[in-house]
């Protein structure tokens, strides 16, 4: 077996929790992963208003926010991007945080975009693909859309920080939740302190 880089795509959508998506991406580019990163035109709104971030410029806005690593940033139309096919090898995808629309249409097969192609691709290639919604209360369609994903083989990882660590700050609670993240993707983290490790 190589030892190769490892490849994720990461979805923000314009569900509210910007940060979660933020602080994996960081991570993942901290940890020499390669990203291919995509952002809904809501995204971007939810920017502005949770991050405070100026986003007129959106290049500089991201190359703050990510100022190194190997990031690759893809328009939602550009279907020529290596994510849109299965014969590029990736370890999988994560939309984070994903709101109930953009779950809705991975769902129910729409690719409209290539951020739901990429979802489609990690689907039927049999990779990983995570969605971390981000909703309260939810509904019976938003729990049957959930649950048509993880039959399909998602990983549903909801924005539900745990407090047996002990959190002390709001960056307590979001690493909670990215370090839940970085589990599943099977990449090393020091993010919070585990069950049984006090």
């Amino acid at each position: 077996m190589t030892d190769r880089q490892l490849i994720y795509t990461v979805a923000m959508t314009g569900a509210s929790g910007a940060i979660y998506g933020v602080r994996l991406v960081q991570g993942l580019l901290k940890r020499g992963v390669k990203v291919h990163f995509l952002m809904s035109g809501a995204a971007w709104q939810v920017f502005e208003q949770e991050l405070e971030l100026d986003t007129s410029d959106q290049e500089a806005c991201l190359h703050t926010l990510f100022p190194e690593g190997d990031l690759h940033i893809h328009g939602l139309q550009n279907f020529s991007a290596p994510v849109a096919s299965g014969s590029y090898r990736t370890d999988g995808m994560v939309v984070v945080p994903c709101s109930m629309g953009t779950l809705s249409k991975i769902a129910n097969g729409n690719s409209g975009s290539l951020l739901e192609r990429s979802a489609d691709v990690a689907l039927k290639e049999g990779r990983q693909l995570v969605i971390v919604p981000r909703e309260t209360p939810l509904h019976s369609i938003h729990l049957h859309n959930m649950k048509t994903m993880a039959d399909a083989g998602a990983t549903i990882i909801p924005a539900m920080p745990g407090f047996y660590h002990r959190p002390e700050t709001v960056d307590d609670l979001v690493d909670f939740v990215v370090g839940k993240i970085l589990d599943r993707l099977d990449v090393d983290h020091q993010l919070f302190t585990r069950w049984g490790d006090e």
